[in-house]
């Protein structure tokens, strides 16, 4: 039961346990303004992002008002109808700087080193293999750029673990909710 509430390694969920999820997240947000969460990653007007796993787009307008009009917001998911909420919250809000990426598997049409960032939250733990997985983030990150990633439904010793075996990662600061990540 956990792994199909949960994800845990499944990569795709079914479409109603998508629409579940999106529907438990406007409940949240309502509650607790989770939104507020990532003005702490370091994001900065102008920066090119990377929502991997951007789900029904939860962070998907404030994360464009943050990197501005010089920015870009690119919204990567395995799921169609995730791709469909933000393509909605994009034509909703004028969102003229994000682009939705449907991906299939771990290889996602970004050139390589475009990102200052990428996050990845709530959604690692449905990556059944994740050394391929970070190595395809490591790919389009900068040099400079770095990586937000949280645990979602797995212990920390376990993200830790798959990000370190990865090779491609090292491990920068951690916080209750995710753990920063520069390029190796």
């Amino acid at each position: 039961m956990k792994r199909y509430v949960c994800g845990n390694e499944m990569e795709r969920m079914p479409d109603m346990a998508f629409r579940a999820m999106s529907g438990a997240y406007k409940v949240m947000d309502l509650f607790y303004p989770f939104k507020r969460y990532i003005t702490r990653f370091g994001i900065r007007e102008g920066f090119s992002v990377v929502d991997y796993g951007c789900g029904p787009g939860r962070y998907t307008q404030r994360m464009s008002r943050l990197v501005g009009k010089r920015g870009k917001v690119y919204a990567v998911d395995i799921h169609q109808l995730a791709i469909e909420s933000v393509k909605r919250k994009i034509r909703k809000y004028n969102l003229q700087n994000v682009e939705t990426i449907l991906v299939d598997g771990y290889s996602c049409d970004i050139h390589d080193h475009t990102a200052d960032a990428i996050y990845a939250l709530d959604m690692f733990h449905m990556i059944r293999h994740p050394a391929p997985f970070l190595k395809e983030l490591r790919r389009i990150v900068k040099e400079s750029g770095f990586l937000i990633i949280g645990d979602g439904h797995q212990p920390r010793a376990d993200t830790r673990t798959k990000i370190l075996s990865s090779n491609c990662w090292n491990i920068v600061e951690e916080t209750k909710h995710h753990l920063k990540c520069t390029p190796i």
